[in-house]
């Protein structure tokens, strides 16, 4: 079994308050996110997704500023096909993975964005994960390839020598390309070119499914690539009981019921499968398997916030097991307030998921 990875979740956003976090008017300096990757240091967990879209500081710039100010830190960069072109997202990433040591991973996002507001277009869903497929196999090509010629629909390169390239570090041969993605278009480009596919918590049968037909796909696409790995991105609310777990989790959700979603509602503007997996799940009850919660979507919750994990650190510990056996190795948690659930979780949870 591939040994698993811990990581967190820094939210990169405009606005303060984010899904309940401590509303301050630093919320988003070098100095409040660099106390985060500090604690995340301190605390044991391996790096940090850092997400994307228009509106929010640039992904990359601020990974790039984190990754300076560290020295074990793993930003697990979002970004989008069409914001970048590939070649160009190739150099930054394999530049600042030599600078950093190697320490960079790779989210590739496809779900719908502001495009028009940086220039990008698209013909509609098949389009778009046509592109997405291009731009992983010229990234990973250019990473790894001492001189690339690429034809495709979207994308198009001609003798391109990338320097420096990404850092070969053992198996490591390139930073982790991380994609998500429920539809059946998605699955196709996880299958055949990701290295990890991302699922929000939905309950383990589910997720269960969703791995077997991803591997299946992928022996029927002749993937090339090392095994799809899987990973989980999901809130994870861990109290020193689980009564009280319980009682912070329903008073959370009331308060984002009075205000009406207002902070928490970053994935709603558009549908995606995923997305509407989750907000369905709302109809098979309130809690689901042991202990995920399902409330949060009906007053708000987006993406990895319309479900949580609650419990105490030994329940919440039980429940990602659980999602381990089924194949799970790479975990990307959170909670808020960001900075306190670092500390909290890194010294409560982490030392019981890896047996300490």
């Amino acid at each position: 079994m591939t040994a698993s990875e811990y990581l967190w979740y820094i939210p990169n956003q405009t606005d303060p308050g984010h899904r309940g976090d401590t509303a301050v008017e630093d919320h988003n300096s070098l100095e409040t996110l660099t106390r985060q990757v500090q604690a995340l240091e301190a605390h044991g967990w391996t790096g940090a997704l850092l997400g994307a879209g228009w509106g929010r500081p640039d992904t990359f710039t601020v990974a790039t500023a984190l990754a300076a100010r560290s020295t074990r830190f793993e930003p697990l960069i979002a970004i989008r096909p069409g914001y970048w072109r590939p070649a160009q997202f190739a150099a930054a990433a394999a530049t600042l993975d030599q600078l950093s040591g190697g320490r960079v991973r790779v989210n590739i996002v496809s779900g719908k964005d502001e495009l028009q507001a940086y220039g990008d277009h698209e013909s509609g869903q098949a389009e778009r994960y046509a592109r997405t497929r291009e731009f992983m196999q010229l990234t990973r090509r250019l990473w790894t390839e001492e001189e690339v010629s690429y034809e495709g629909e979207h994308f198009q390169v001609k003798q391109a020598r990338l320097r420096p390239r990404a850092v070969v570090r053992g198996a490591r041969r390139h930073p982790r390309l991380y994609f998500g993605g429920a539809s059946e278009a998605a699955e196709q480009v996880a299958a055949a070119e990701a290295d990890v596919q991302l699922f929000w918590g939905e309950p383990l049968a589910d997720v269960a499914e969703r791995i077997e037909r991803l591997k299946t796909l992928s022996a029927r696409l002749e993937r090339r690539h090392a095994p799809l790995e899987f990973g989980l991105r999901v809130t994870t609310l861990v109290r020193e009981t689980s009564a009280q777990a319980w009682a912070d989790a329903e008073a959370k959700v009331a308060e984002m019921a009075r205000v009406q979603g207002q902070g928490w509602q970053d994935h709603r503007h558009a549908v995606a499968v995923g997305q509407r997996r989750l907000l369905d799940l709302q109809a098979r009850g309130d809690v689901l398997d042991d202990n995920l919660y399902t409330a949060p979507g009906r007053h708000g919750g987006g993406g990895a916030g319309t479900t949580w994990l609650v419990g105490s650190a030994e329940e919440v510990a039980a429940a990602l097991r659980k999602y381990q056996a089924l194949g799970i190795s790479h975990f990307v948690l959170s909670d808020t307030p960001y900075l306190r659930e670092i500390e909290r979780q890194g010294r409560d949870l982490l030392p019981l998921l890896r047996g300490q």
